[in-house]
Order: structure tokens, then sequence, then C-alpha cells
């Protein structure tokens, strides 16, 4: 069967461009015809998609150079109740022209659709979710979503609590009708004495008119739900309730109303079970909804963080605004005690600003003038006035909200598992059920029609897969807000895993290991050369370099006075070094792989630089007209907890490697100095992704931990990237992980809570899977020929709503998750740059 597809195509300028992507896609087995429109920059193409996809397509036209228009939603499902459920809804999703990927989280109750905005939209998206049985948040003018949500789930537990305190009412008569004269026989013996043979009869109109309400009141969304979800042939949790409570029930009425049609053994009602299961399913379901509500409370902290109003300076008088009109270039004014609104520039004043919320770092940072601040920090006792730089959703905290819930969303491999058994396990529960019955009925003897319909009952109520879908995504969501708490934020879920299966923590060493801001330490010139105007020349030119080492030089010349030129001709080569004309000078400085490529001889220097070397300082050359000058040393002080850090990291069980271009015995010292197991020097900028390769090769699983742009390849090639949260907006957009604060020591931490997160859904997955694997056979009667045991379908019930409990309640254990230490303030204040989404 052909299919058509339409794939927005940016970047085409001409006739040539609409026949490369022709050509290209019609290249692509399985396309039947492709035909492109320049005007409309779209592609139409009949393809079989029996042999190929719409990515194989989008790949194709990305290979021939252009840009295929992909887009991404969220949207807030409701109604969903199991993990059949989220398989339902990514389902029908998938089965929309046009939508390449879906993907539905129960804990967080959204559904994530990446796809081809000219082949579908939103609107069938909502259609499609409200085919398949389940509701959409719809976002109203000026709505926060988050807010919506909040209200939807406030509005599900109130739902919920009327629907438990409604069904309890009659359940709770009906169950102690039900069960006294069984419990306790003087109790049915006085009811016979006193009223006659006919009270039983009598008490079963009773349980019946107690039972309906309960059935077709509250249990009224286990029938509306549940036949949606089995006559699209994908029976979910509500099916197996639905089913289940049905036969008990409509099996006592036909009893109650045809007696005569039953063996007298066969007379019994089982309105209890039915009324009781629906209260006792209902109340897991309460519990479920409350313990959900508070795995979202790091995310609801987060939220609370944002202000709601700016105090804006308008000439000499100051003006309170909601933040969301706040442009960039505002002058805002905070008071002692207030929230800062969005990020910005201390232009005046000054005062301490508590920033843990954001970074971690427990203590008050300094802001003064040229400062930046972050929108949601906590000013403490000073007044200052800060230019808003960042607003809305550029802000810090609006980037940091936006990835935690991007992590909360997406699945690790490890959910792969429960996915595949959720697909077949309903269908699979329904067949056990089947064989209960017809078991019980041939080998059941003259009880046969009642233990039939007890222990089929008892296998589907018990069965229910809710524990199956929460599993995963509660331990997600709860592990990524936590980190969140900690200052390290997860970009996507799946890192959560591949992190705690690293077994090599490789470190850049400038910035990451050490401060980043290093200092001159040595010089010493030739003979003939004089050291001061040495100085003057080499930080002249090193003025127009943004290298940390550069400016260290440059800040030795200044504070000695020296009065610098403008450089002209200035050649960078990066890893190894920097080269201009400075008055009449022509002056290089780098590495001595950067004097050996100038033809210079830096051996008179040998024992010198051999001593700067062990003490670990970085030797650099300087030449002058061709003729080598001088040698100067730049060390660059380790930051405050990286010692720690590297220790905590041994304790973890894992090897400690560095990648550096600092000359071999600098980095030995600096390794010797921090105990690192291994040391790759000599590294330049471009080969940092071929040194993590070479500890890939090696069979280690490698997280590199990086913060400036020539990391960004290694981040990207390393099992795990880390980026350390003040550096670079490139390094940041590649990594899995970013630290806010700067501190090394979030790593270890970072690495403990990926353990812990990953150790609690296996015992999520393994509490699910066991419990279903061994009392579904209990509830279907095993035991009953060795022990007499049959499991009644009112346990049933509670001992499903329970596992769902459990689960949830063993995900929030993790909020009392602590790191490996606490960390400490660095000694000068830490700016945060913005987090890209």
């Amino acid at each position: 069967m052909t299919k058509e597809l339409q794939i927005g195509v940016e970047g085409m300028t001409c006739a040539a461009c609409v026949n490369r992507v022709e050509r290209g896609l019609k290249k692509v087995e399985g396309v039947e015809a492709a035909s492109v429109n320049l005007a409309t920059e779209r592609a139409t193409v009949a393809y079989d998609p029996a042999t190929t996809t719409p990515q194989a397509l989008i790949e194709k036209i990305q290979e021939v150079g252009y840009t295929p228009v992909v887009a991404e939603v969220e949207l807030g499902v409701t109604g969903m109740t199991c993990a059949a459920c989220v398989g339902r809804v990514e389902r029908a999703l998938k089965k929309l022209d046009g939508v390449l990927e879906a993907s539905v989280n129960l804990a967080t109750e959204r559904a994530t659709v990446r796809y081809l905005p000219a082949s579908t939209g939103l609107a069938q998206f909502k259609r499609a979710i409200r085919d398949a049985g389940y509701g959409v948040l719809e976002l109203g003018k000026g709505q926060n979503r988050a807010d919506l949500e909040r209200e939807a789930r406030a509005k599900e537990i109130a739902n919920l609590r009327r629907a438990v305190l409604l069904a309890a009412a009659f359940a709770l008569p009906l169950f102690l009708i039900a069960m006294l004269p069984m419990l306790f026989p003087p109790v049915e013996e006085w009811l016979m004495r006193t009223f006659g043979h006919g009270v039983m009869a009598a008490l079963s109109w009773v349980m019946l008119a107690l039972a309906t309400p309960v059935q077709f009141g509250p249990g009224l969304r286990f029938y509306r739900h549940g036949w949606k979800a089995l006559r699209s042939g994908s029976p979910d949790m509500n099916s197996l309730v639905m089913i289940g409570t049905s036969a008990a029930y409509f099996y006592s009425l036909a009893v109650v109303l045809f007696p005569g049609l039953f063996p007298p053994q066969a007379r019994h009602v089982y309105f209890e079970a039915a009324g009781v299961v629906i209260t006792l399913i209902l109340l897991g379901k309460y519990l479920e909804a409350l313990a959900k509500g508070r795995t979202s409370e790091a995310m609801q902290r987060l939220l609370s963080l944002q202000a709601k109003t700016a105090r804006v300076v308008e000439g000499s008088t100051e003006r309170e605004i909601p933040v969301d009109e706040v442009l960039p270039g505002d002058l805002i004014a905070v008071r002692p005690g207030e929230k800062i609104p969005v990020d910005g520039v201390v232009v005046s004043g000054q005062s301490y600003v508590d920033e843990s919320m954001i970074t971690g770092e427990p203590i008050p940072v300094l802001k003064s003038e040229g400062a930046k601040v972050i929108g949601g920090t906590l000013n403490q006792n000073g007044a200052f006035t800060f230019q808003a730089t960042a607003v809305g959703e550029g802000t810090v905290l609006a980037q940091i909200i936006k990835l935690v819930e991007a992590a909360q969303g997406s699945k690790p491999a490890i959910q792969n598992l429960a996915d595949r058994v959720v697909a077949v396990f309903t269908p699979i529960v329904l067949g056990i059920a089947l064989l209960t019955a017809g078991v019980w009925l041939l080998f059941g003897g003259e009880n046969a029609l009642t233990f039939a319909l007890v222990n089929t009952v008892a296998v589907l109520i018990i069965a229910c897969p809710c524990a199956m879908g929460l599993a995963t995504p509660v331990s997600v969501m709860v592990g990524t807000g936590k980190a969140a708490e900690m200052g390290v934020l997860f970009r996507k879920g799946e890192a959560l895993q591949t992190l705690q299966e690293a077994q090599v923590i490789a470190l850049d060493k400038t910035g990451t290991l050490t401060q980043g801001k290093p200092e001159l330490t040595d010089l010493q010139a030739l003979e003939g050369f004089d050291e001061a105007e040495l100085l003057r020349l080499v930080a002249s030119l090193e003025k127009s370099s943004e290298h940390p080492v550069a400016q260290a030089i440059v800040k030795a010349a200044q504070g000695r006075g020296l009065e610098l030129s403008e450089p002209v001709d200035f050649e960078a080569l990066p890893g190894y070094g920097v080269g201009g004309q400075v008055g009449i000078y022509r002056v290089e400085v780098g590495a001595d792989r950067y004097m050996a490529r100038l033809g210079l001889d830096v051996s008179a220097f040998g024992a010198e630089a051999a001593r700067l070397a062990d003490e670990g300082k970085t030797p650099l050359y300087a030449a002058v007209n061709g003729k080598l000058a001088a040698i100067l040393a730049v060390a660059d002080p380790i930051k405050e907890g990286t010692p720690e850090a590297i220790a905590a990291l041994h304790r973890q069980g894992l090897k400690v490697a560095m990648i550096t271009g600092d000359h071999r015995r600098t980095a030995q010292a600096i390794a010797r100095q921090l105990g690192i197991d291994e040391v790759l020097a000599e590294v330049l900028p471009a080969g940092k992704a071929d040194a993590v390769k070479e500890l890939q090769a090696q069979g280690y699983k490698v997280a590199f931990v990086g913060d400036g742009i020539n990391d960004a390849p290694a981040l990207a090639q390393a099992d795990v990237g880390i980026a350390i949260g003040t550096g670079t907006d490139v390094a940041l957009e590649t990594a899995d992980v970013i630290l806010i604060s700067g501190d090394l020591r979030g790593v270890p931490g970072a690495i403990a809570l990926s353990r812990a997160t990953l150790k609690n859904i296996r015992l999520n997955l393994f509490w699910a899977f066991a419990y279903n694997i061994v009392l579904i056979p209990v509830a279907a009667g095993v035991l009953y020929p060795f022990t007499g045991w049959l499991l009644s379908p009112v346990l049933a019930g509670a001992a499903m709503g329970l596992s769902s409990v459990f689960v949830l309640s063993n995900a929030l254990r993790l909020r009392r998750f602590r790191p490996p230490f606490g960390t400490k303030i660095p000694s000068e204040p830490v700016a945060v740059q913005a987090v890209p989404a």
C-alpha cells in the first residue's frame, strides 16, 4: 500500500536545488514518486511503508544538503491509568502520517510528538488521543501549561476523593452484611432464628441495592474507559476491572432474580466482591494520585521560584509590573529580601544573593557592579539596581525548568523491557482468565461455577499493569527533580542510566580541574633581551587573545605598569601559540612545538623547562624577530573542591583520566598532585574527541567533563558528556549533564544519584514483575489443591492497589538522597551563564 507524505524543506534557492532533492529522494528504496515545489518549499513523496520510513526520507534530504522541517510538541493527556494506556496513546499517535516519534510518560501525563508539520499537526494529535479514549489538556489564552496540569491533577484528586467516599459509604455496609455471617457463624444462626430462612434471600436484595450505586456510580469510569479500550483491541487496566467486577455483579444479579436457574450449591452472591473491589481500586488510584503529586514537588519548587512582579526604574520613579512584561534593557530595583525577577547585570549598589535554589551552593554570593544575577534567586540584606539581559523563556531558571521537564518526559533504555512486556501483558492476562474459568468449570466439582467465577475475577483484578507503567517514569521524575535541587541538570532521562554505567571519568584541565584563571609565575630572558621590555612585547601581542594564559600575561604586565601597544597581523594557531607584529618587532609566543614549527631550538631552556614542568607549571617560549628570547611559566590554580571530587570518584570505584594540551611533564605533575590515574597530555583541541575514543577503544564507558568550545567534540563523543555550567554555550548544548555551579564535586554527586535512581528503577521493575508472576497463579487457584487457599477478589483488589502505591513510595525515597559530601561555595563568586534548551 502506497502512502503519500509531505515534508517541508529549507535551504533551496533555485531549480537546481529542487532537482537535487528530487533525485535524492527517488534513490531511496521504496520511493515511487517524489515532487518538490520551490515556492511552497515542500517535497511530496509517494512511498511504500513496508520498504522505507519517513525517517529515511528525512535523512536523505539532509544527506543532499538541505534541512527537513521537523517540529516537536508536548501535550498533556488525561485519563491514563496504566502502562497499557501509555501504549495505546503512543500507537494512536504513531499511526498518523507525518509522525516520526511519539513517547508518552505516565508519571508526567504528557505525550511528546516529533513530527513533520507539512503533513500533520496539533489538531490531528488531539483527535487521535481523544479517539483512543483519553483527554487532552487545552491551554487557554495566557494560561501556563504547568499551572493547567496542576489544576487538572488537583481536580482528578478531588474527583477520586469523592468517588472513594461515595463508594465506601455503600461498600462498607455491603461488606459487613456479606462477611459477618460467614466469619461469625453465630451471627448467621441469630439471623435465621430471628427472621427465618428467608432472611438470606432478603439480604441478597439489600446487597443488590448497595452494590448497584457503586457499580454504576463511581465504577462507571471503568466502563467508560474499559469498553473503548476493549473495542479498539487494546484492553487496559480499566478493561480488566470492568470485566472482573461485571462478572461478579451480573452473576449475583442473575442468582437474585432467577435463583432456579442455578444449582443450590451455586446460589451464592458476590456483590461485595464487585463493590469492595471497585472501592479498593479507587482508593489505590487516589493514593497513587497523591503520591504522583509529590513526585513533581521538585518541579513545583522550581516553578515557585519565579517572581510574579518586578520593580522597573523609570527616571526617578519605580513602577511595579508583572514579570512577563519586563523587557531586555529595563532597569530593575531589588530591595532586601526580594526575589530577583529576571536575569541581568548589576549597574549600581551591592548585596549578597542566595543562589542555592539554582546552583545548589549554600553560601550567599556578593553581587556588585558588573556581576551577573539570576532570576529566581533571593536577595539578602542589601539593595541594588540591575539591567535585565534575559527575560521569559530566555532566563536561566526558565531553561532549567525546560531541561528538567524534557528529562522527566524521556525514557531510559531500561524502560524498553517494561514496554515490550506491557504490549502483550493484558491480552495474556485475558487468556489466563479464560483458561482459569475453563479449568475450574471442568475440574471444580459441584462448586465448579462458584470457583470459576471467584478465581477468574481474582485473576482479572490482580493483574492490572499499573505498577509496570509507573516503575520507571516516577523514578526518573523524582531523580531528575532531586538532581536539579543539587545544581545538576540531566538534559535527557537516558543520561541517568548511562552515567551510572561510566567506568572512566575523563577531565579537561583548564576551567574544569583548575580555576581557568592562570597567573604568570616565571619569566627568564636570554642574554641580550631586557626582561621588562620582553614582557611588554609579549603582553602587547597577547592583548588580542582571549585565552586565559594570554590574559594572565597581560594582567602581569599591567600590574608592573607597562604601557602596551596594539599588535598588527595577529594570528592564533590553536594548540600552538600566537604571533604578530608589535611595533618594529615580530613576536611569537607559544609551546615548544610552536618554536619547533618556527625552526627554533629551545634546548637552552631544557633544565628550566623541566623544573617548571615538575612544579605543575606550563612552560611557554617567546621569540622576537625570529630568535628565541625567553621562557615564561604560567600556573593555573587548582579549583577548590577538585582534590575532594577526585577522591570521591575513586571511592566510587571509577578511574580518573585527564586530557590536556599541556606539556606531558606539567600534566604529570598536576596528576600526581591530584591522584589522577591516567594522563593524555599534549592533546591539541581537535584531538580531545580522539583521546576519548582512545579510552573507549580500551573497552571503557567514558564520561567526559569539560567547559570550553574546544570541549564540544569530546563531550559529544563520550558516552556521557558533562559540562561545567560556567562554561560556554556550545559546551552546554553538547553535554548530556550540566553542573550549574561549576563545582567539580557535582560529578560524584551526579554519579551517586544516577546509581541510586537506577537501583530504584530496578527495584520497582522487580516488584512490578514479581508481583504479577507470583500472584496471578495464586489468584488462578494453583495453591488450592495443596493448601485449600483461594485468593478473594477483594484481597486481589487491595493487593493491586498496594503494588502501585509501593512503586510510588519507593520512588519517593529518592527525595531523601544526599550527595557523597556537601558542596562548598568557591572562593570567588561564580557567574552562571544561561543554560541552552
